[in-house]
This record gives structure tokens, sequence and C-alpha cells, in this order.
């Protein structure tokens, strides 16, 4: 005889333990996904943290170096300020950012270096265009 002979009772699980085994897969596996449900929502709101966080220190870098905000958003791409125009990543979208321009007080008369050549107020802050409210329970454009 082979001295390999075993046991047929020691060879492997029974059925009982692979549902055992199963069953507590699947409650511990319940529990975790309310928990993952929000996280590419928390991930897409920290992109928006940052990109605005960055939109307004280049708008403010822009201001110290020219002197007037910028006319729009598209010419911190162009004066090389940045890249490219980043993706809002609540709507998918480049040309849903809103564009907050500053206040000029009609009584006002504005120095040379205010305004730029044109003479529009420039913008002074940038929001999301997204209507949708955050996790937090305000609206992105608020942010």
């Amino acid at each position: 005889m082979s001295k390999r002979t075993r046991d047929s009772r020691t060879a492997g699980f029974t059925l009982l333990e692979l549902i055992i085994v199963v069953a507590i897969v699947g409650i511990l596996a319940t529990m975790a996904m309310p928990a993952l449900k929000n996280v590419p929502r928390k991930a897409a709101e920290s992109v928006l943290k940052s990109d605005l966080r960055t939109f307004r220190d280049v708008i403010d870098q822009f201001h110290a170096d020219k002197g007037h905000y910028p006319p729009t958003l598209d010419s911190l791409v162009e004066e090389g300020y940045l890249r490219s125009m980043p993706m809002d990543p609540i709507t998918k979208r480049t040309d849903t950012w809103v564009e907050i321009y500053e206040e000029i007080d009609p009584d006002f008369i504005p120095a040379e270096t205010d305004l730029p050549e044109d003479g529009q107020p420039g913008i002074v802050d940038v929001r999301s265009g997204s209507t949708i409210l955050s996790l937090s329970g305000t609206p992105y454009y608020e942010w």
C-alpha cells in the first residue's frame, strides 16, 4: 500500500465551514459598503478645493505682477500662470467655472494700473458652476 493514504475526513473543508466563512465575509462587506460609497465624491471635493485654492493664488499672483486682475480665466493660461484650464471635478467640464468680478465704485477714479487696458473690471474669485449640494450640505457654487 501507498504511504500517502489519508483519512478522507481531514482532506478539506466541510460544506458547513464554507457556508459560515462566506456568511461572515458577506456581513463584513455589507458593513463596509456605506463607508465606501462616498469615497469618489470626497475625492472630487478634495480636487475642487485644491483647484479653487490654485485659482485664487494665481489670480493674486497675476494682480501682484500686472497691477490689475485678469479680465478672463483664459488670460491666466495665455499669460502662462496656468498650463491649462483645470476641469471642474464636479461638473466634469472646463467651461463651467463661475467668475466673480471686482466691484468698482462709480465715484472712484482708478489709476492707470488699477484696471486692464479696456477698463473693464477683472476676476477676483472663481467658484464651481455646480448647483448640487456637497457632502457637508452647502452648494458647490458657494465654495
